[in-house]
This record gives structure tokens, C-alpha cells and sequence, in this order.
């Protein structure tokens, strides 16, 4: 199915006005709905009021894009914040410009608007990749495009999301980095994980320290089933499985024994991702 370019940049979200693409109007604030699909979970009240204080002081510089949802009724597409900051400030009404989309349009454009701003947190954003590639159909080449961003990037992020829920809530709320994360996902057990991230944070671990930190775990653990097998996995095939896992963008183990035999298991998250990694493997 032939999809629309929605991915040129703001530029496309945000026509010039002097080049006749579109037309600024006043929206009364209370006939704004925000956007379902809006990526962003958790709102920086201190910024939201330092941009609040910037609106009274200099106005809003950039309108905000709305999409018709009714007789009256808009809903917004990007400038969530310009909007709550307008609503903070007792505004009736804010500067728009409104685009005759479909609700699949909208929809797909806020999440664009909101990743090309990079203003989210590495769990919203990895949340965000994951809507455009199961509800939208995307991949990761073409929601790399869309955002401005690399493939490899992408498939790194959506990643993220793989990790254990007490990780991803200290991810979430910025007491580990993305580069933790990823790190942490070169570590097979759920619980060790954990433990490992509960360590780099009570340590004020860097992310390269990090890194070595799971390193020796690994290497420690490969010594312990050599000790009690009398053989250990090559330590290329680790390197294997990492270089599988941010290709196909999801967790990749290779399990093996004497003799050099062994087998890859991929895991997936559903029919559409089952087809995605399919499509990126050219089956």
C-alpha cells in the first residue's frame, strides 16, 4: 500500500505562511483536543513554566498545527507544549495553523513532530518507534527517515524496551542513560539486570563503566559453565548475537554446545513484528 510522505520534516507540519501553504488563525484553547498518540508521558513542569513566562513575554514565535475533530472541535498535531503553556498562562485562544488530515494522518504526524524534536525521554521514544512499526506498518529504514535518525539508532532504542519494567522506570525517569540500557541488554537474565542497574545507579556508574561492568559478569559467567560443562560458547558468538539483536532489532540468542553446533533464537513481539523481522532477514 502506496503511503503518503509524511516524513519531509517540521517543514511539512508547519508550512510558511508567505508561501501561501497555509494560514495562521486564532483557536479558541478550549475547542483543542490533545492528541491520543502523543508520545510524551511525563511533563517538565519547571521548563513548561520557563516557556510559559517566554509566550507573555514574546508571544508564541511558532503557531501551533491542529487537525479538524468535529464542527468546532480541533486536534492537535504538534506544539503540545506552546499549548499547555498558553493554557497556563489563562490564554483564550493561541496562534494555528489548522491542516485537513485524516485521523491515521494526525495521528502518525504527532509522533514524527515529537521524535524529529527529540525532547522525550529514551522509553517514550522507544514506545513511540514501536506505534509507528505496529500500528503504522513503518520500518525501522522508514521511521529512521521520517525522524532524521539512523537505522541502527532506531532499532537500538526499540531495544530498550525489552528490558525489565524496574529498569525501564529508572530509564523513564532519567536516572540511567539509553547507553545504560543498552548495555544492560548484552545481560540474558531479567533479574541480573536488575541487580546490575541498581549497582551502576547506587555507584554513579558511567555508561563505559557500565559496559565493563557487564563484561566481567559475562566473562565471569562463561568461567562458571566452563568449570561445570567443560565447555564455554565461543566469545564471538556473544559479539554475534549482539550484531544480530541491533540489526533485527530485538533480543538474539545463540545457544550451542560441543562440536560447534548450536541454534539462533529470535525473539518477536507479534504477528507484524514476526513480518518485520522476516522482511529485514528478505524472507
Amino acid at each position: 500500500m502506496a503511503r503518503r510522505g509524511l516524513g519531509r520534516g517540521l517543514e511539512a507540519l508547519i508550512p510558511q505562511v508567505e508561501e501561501g501553504q497555509g494560514e495562521i488563525v486564532s483557536v479558541p484553547l478550549d475547542r483543542i483536543e490533545p492528541n491520543p498518540w502523543q508520545p510524551r508521558r511525563q511533563v517538565d513542569e519547571a521548563a513548561l513554566e520557563e516557556l510559559a513566562a517566554s509566550i507573555r513575554e514574546h508571544g508564541v514565535v511558532q503557531p501551533i498545527v491542529v487537525s479538524r475533530a468535529g464542527e468546532d472541535r480541533y486536534r492537535l498535531v504538534a506544539g503540545e507544549r506552546r499549548w499547555r503553556a498558553c493554557r497556563l498562562l489563562g490564554w483564550e485562544a493561541i496562534p494555528a495553523i489548522v491542516r485537513d488530515l485524516s485521523e491515521r494522518e494526525s495521528m502518525e504526524m504527532a509522533l514524527v513532530e515529537n521524535l524529529q524534536r527529540e525532547d522525550l525521554n529514551p522509553l517514550e521514544e522507544a514506545a513511540a518507534y514501536r506505534v509507528l512499526q505496529d500500528e503504522f506498518g513503518l520500518t525501522q529504514e522508514e521511521i529512521a527517515r521520517r525522524v532524521g535518525k539512523s537505522r541502527a539508532l532506531v532499532a537500538n532504542t526499540l531495544r530498550l524496551l525489552q528490558l525489565p519494567q524496574a529498569v525501564r522506570d529508572l530509564l523513564a525517569a532519567g536516572q540511567l542513560s539509553a547507553g545504560h540500557g543498552r548495555a544492560l541488554l548484552a545481560v540474558e537474565d531479567a533479574a541480573e539486570q536488575v541487580r546490575l542497574a541498581q549497582e551502576a545507579l547506587g555507584r554513579g556508574l558511567s555508561v563505559r563503566e557500565m559496559e565493563e561492568l557487564v563484561r566481567k559478569r559475562r566473562a565471569s559467567g562463561r568461567g562458571a559453565r566452563a568449570r561445570s560443562t567443560g565447555w564455554v560458547e565461543p566469545p564471538e558468538w556473544a559479539e554475534a548475537a549482539e550484531n544480530l539483536s541491533e540489526r533485527l532489532g530485538t533480543r538474539v540468542r545463540i545457544r550451542g554446545g560441543r562440536g560447534g553446533r548450536g541454534r539462533i533464537e529470535i525473539e518477536f513481539y507479534g504477528p507484524g513484528d514476526l513480518e518485520r523481522i522476516l522482511s529485514v532477514l528478505g524472507g
